[in-house]
């Protein structure tokens, strides 16, 4: 039986773009005074879930969690979450175990 082989080149881009993106609808409620608090109660759950199935293992766990955080209070919106992890899970984190 032959083993599956994940190109891990393919997640690393595919993980930096959505993280882009997600980053930036997350900044999206800075555009729209006092309604753009009140899109991240709805969307803050979402990039939670969003960060913890991008991610695997203990990096999506706290991810998620500083992610959900990071949303749900007001005026954090402009901290780039998932590009931190993305930096964290592919930079720094894989520089330490070599």
């Amino acid at each position: 039986m032959e083993a599956i082989q994940i190109d891990t080149t393919d997640n690393k881009k595919r993980n930096l773009i959505l993280g882009i993106l997600f980053d930036a609808i997350g900044m999206l409620s800075f555009t729209v005074p006092f309604v753009g608090e009140f899109s991240d109660v709805i969307w803050a759950p979402i990039a939670g879930y969003l960060m913890t199935t991008m991610y695997k293992g203990s990096v999506g766990k706290v991810g998620g969690v500083i992610t959900f955080l990071e949303e749900i209070l007001p005026f954090s919106d402009f901290i780039p979450t998932f590009t931190l992890t993305w930096i964290y899970n592919y930079l720094i984190k894989s520089k330490n175990v070599q």
